[in-house]
């Protein structure tokens, strides 16, 4: 009897059962093609193990795949409810290969075993490590294999190819099943009932953390805050549960209650420790920026205006926004700009190039992809050209992350803006979102990015030029205060008024950036 698990046959082997793989509907966003995956289905009578069903997979030319990414269609999975995708732009195709393996009788099952060899053979193409975390990536599809074959249930199933995934060793590649896809791509329209967090798993320590909440949001107003580690919701554990998974239980029917396990670091004003907290869902609008015009008194008395505005994330019509957002500043007089991209947990990094281009001109670098066998790919701006060329300084914190840090690297390295605030998240990773033929969705992270001047960020982050804090600052703080007619929450915001300081320090030196 041959073994339950699957043979890698090549193509010249005699008489396998073809079931043609061909390119995967990418969806991503509104400027990526599509194409469509199909994907016949051979009946198979006979419960012996003998007969083997087999998958034709045609796998992708890695130029292809860094060539994609320079066009600019790459996307970040850093949050539960703003995130982006990769498309693959060419069908060109490096090899083909047949796999073999024994068919479940359990119709669900079957359909996962096709699953499993569809999510396997683009891991095998794709992911960064070509290594895999020291092991053989084939064995890994027989164990597992091995593994689904007497199962019942598709969740089951599932469960087993997250299992194979896990030991990549990277928590960003991961499968979601169509149920949890659909929740994904709705999330990332902003049209969301739910509490209003962005959730990431903090690779360092594979745990659930708040990275921010939405303004005004029923998790905003039950107290949580960024940096706060989920431990349970509705009782459930969540340990090795990813962000998507987490996402879907934190969703519902506006005006359902829902309870949550968090435990709070220690922090200013803040208690350390466990609590539960019971949240209503609501309506969540997620609006990508906010912005106001801030009076500001220069060291010589004079009286300007800055223009603040807070980039919450980054979706697809962030540089529409942003564009439109920065035209009405210049028309209401604004000579300085902050752009407060703290608690920004990502999004489609498409819209940081294009945020990128209202702050430069011409052709620079946006951001270096570097692929598994360690090629450097610089993926420059397409004929930018700035709105404005007024001093810039651009707010960080621990929950900038993904696409915050390569947009505020950019601007940086570049020499745009001073960075301000402190350290980023560090996620430094690209991965693709690909569609499956039975609706689930596959993360691979497939490259890591440096930033224009080649700085590395994952797991280190960005350190930024001035540390939020007003220890530099030539007047205290207090007598700054006591310079604003009215003092609003914004104005006494430590780091917006570091960020004028900067400003004002651009100004004396003549610079415009």
């Amino acid at each position: 009897m041959e073994p339950l698990g699957p043979k890698i046959i090549s193509p010249k082997s005699p008489n396998p059962i073809p079931v043609k793989l061909y390119p995967h509907r990418f969806w991503c966003s509104n400027r990526c093609k599509s194409k469509k995956w199909s994907m016949p289905m051979h009946s198979c009578a006979s419960d012996n193990v003998k007969l083997a069903e087999s998958s034709k997979l045609q796998l992708n030319n890695r130029k292809d795949l860094i060539e994609s990414i320079a066009k600019g269609f790459v996307g970040f999975a850093a949050a539960a409810t703003a995130l982006a995708s990769i498309c693959f732009d060419s069908p060109a195709f490096a090899e083909s290969l047949t796999v073999a393996f024994p068919a479940s009788r359990a119709p669900e099952v079957n359909t996962v075993q096709r699953t499993l060899v569809e999510a396997w053979g683009l891991i095998r193409e794709t992911f960064v490590d070509p290594t895999f975390n020291h092991q053989d990536w084939d064995s890994k599809l027989q164990q597992t294999m091995v593994e689904i074959f007497p199962l019942k249930s598709a969740d089951a199933a599932y469960s087993k190819i997250s299992g194979m995934l896990s030991t990549l060793g990277d928590p960003f590649t991961r499968i979601i099943s169509p149920k949890e896809y659909q929740s994904f791509r709705i999330g990332s329209d902003g049209n969301l009932q739910g509490v209003g967090l962005f959730i990431s798993v903090e690779p360092r320590t594979g745990h659930l953390v708040v990275l921010s909440c939405v303004e005004d949001s029923p998790a905003a107003r039950a107290g949580i805050h960024e940096g706060d580690e989920l431990i349970e919701i509705n009782g459930e554990r969540l340990d090795g549960i990813d962000s998507e998974a987490a996402a879907l239980k934190l969703r519902g029917r506006a005006g359902t209650p829902v309870t949550v396990k968090v435990h709070s670091g220690k922090d200013v004003g803040r208690e350390s420790g466990t609590r539960e907290v019971n949240i209503p869902r609501g309506y969540i609008k997620l609006s990508p920026i906010s912005r106001t015009i801030i009076p500001h008194r220069t060291p010589d008395g004079h009286l300007t205006k800055t223009g603040y505005v807070k980039l919450s994330a980054f979706s697809q019509t962030a540089a529409a926004d942003m564009a439109n957002t920065i035209h009405e500043l210049e028309s209401e007089g604004a000579h300085s700009y902050i752009l407060d991209l703290r608690n920004n947990p990502g999004g489609l990094v498409k819209a940081g190039l294009d945020v990128a281009q209202i702050w430069l001109d011409g052709d620079e670098t946006f951001v270096n992809a570097v692929d598994r066998e360690g090629h450097t790919l610089p993926i420059n701006m397409v004929d930018g050209h700035a709105i404005t060329h007024d001093p810039l300084v651009v707010l960080v914190n621990e929950g900038s992350a993904s696409a915050s840090e390569i947009l505020a690297g950019a601007l940086h390295d570049n020499g745009r803006a001073i960075l301000v605030g402190h350290k980023t998240f560090g996620k430094g990773k690209i991965q693709s979102v690909t569609e499956l033929h039975d609706g689930s969705a596959l993360f691979v992270t497939v490259a890591k990015y440096l930033s224009p001047a080649l700085h590395d960020i994952d797991q280190v982050g960005i350190t930024p030029d001035v540390q939020c804090t007003t220890d530099m600052l030539s007047s205290p703080k207090e007598s700054l205060l006591k310079n604003k007619s009215s003092v609003s929450s914004l104005e006494a915001d430590s780091c917006i008024m570091v960020a004028e300081h900067e400003l004002d320090v651009q100004e004396s030196k003549g610079t415009a950036s």
